[in-house]
């Protein structure tokens, strides 16, 4: 059985068609959460997920649309938070709304979180990957820190697909991967895109040019 895994997609629609596009066939699709902030398409992306992903939980971002609150952000995230709430109408804003912040999926063998299995807002980068994170289930998916790894370990798999829509590991091309269940392996994936598209819409959206600017080199 073999899965996708997303995270991060950040209202880039170029980069989730792309991804999509790319992606073998799987008999699921799990995203560990902000669907929207800091680019143009917050509508398009969540039309294009809501019927497609089996399980998907909340990101902060996600979270400070649902809520009216981005004080924690800099000026590119908030401006981001602020275009999704006046592009998303009430049913899309109710499909984000009702994520968790945890969620278990393919029969309780992955859970997926955005930030930590105890603080959904925790960056877990590659470094704090530990077995011990791991409770009954024989894979945790993390998104968040847009760096995409994963590790094997005797008690199962720990994994951060990495960012469809603003990747930070230095690679600009869009970041998902594939969760394969018969041998218990992760491929980790990428597929470029138009990023010039994605910067000329940041510009006609009005929003701060660095979102466009900072995808050219992945950070």
């Amino acid at each position: 059985m073999k899965v996708g895994i997303i995270s991060d997609v950040h209202s880039n629609r170029v980069a989730l068609d792309a991804v999509l596009d790319d992606m073998p066939p799987v008999e699921e699709l799990l995203c560990a959460g902000d669907v929207v902030g800091y680019n143009p398409w917050p509508s398009e992306c969540v039309d294009s997920l809501r019927d497609r992903v089996s399980a998907s939980v909340m990101g902060n971002h996600d979270r400070a649309v649902v809520t009216g609150t981005a004080f924690r952000f800099n000026s590119m995230a908030a401006a981001g938070v602020e275009h999704a709430r006046d592009e998303l109408n009430d049913l899309q804003i109710d499909w984000l709304s009702h994520r968790p912040d945890s969620r278990l999926a393919c029969d309780g063998r992955v859970r997926i979180v955005h930030g930590h299995p105890d603080d959904p807002d925790h960056y877990t980068y590659p470094e704090e990957f530990d077995p011990d994170q791991l409770g009954d289930e024989d894979v945790l998916v993390m998104g968040h820190t847009h760096v995409q790894h994963h590790e094997t370990y005797d008690e199962g798999v720990v994994m951060n697909p990495g960012s469809v829509g603003q990747p930070r590991d230095g690679d600009p091309r869009a970041a998902y991967a594939i969760l394969d269940f018969d041998d218990m392996s992760v491929e980790e994936r990428r597929v470029e895109y138009d990023i010039e598209a994605v910067q000329e819409a940041v510009r006609e959206a009005g929003l701060p040019d660095k979102i466009g600017a900072r995808l050219t080199k992945g950070r």
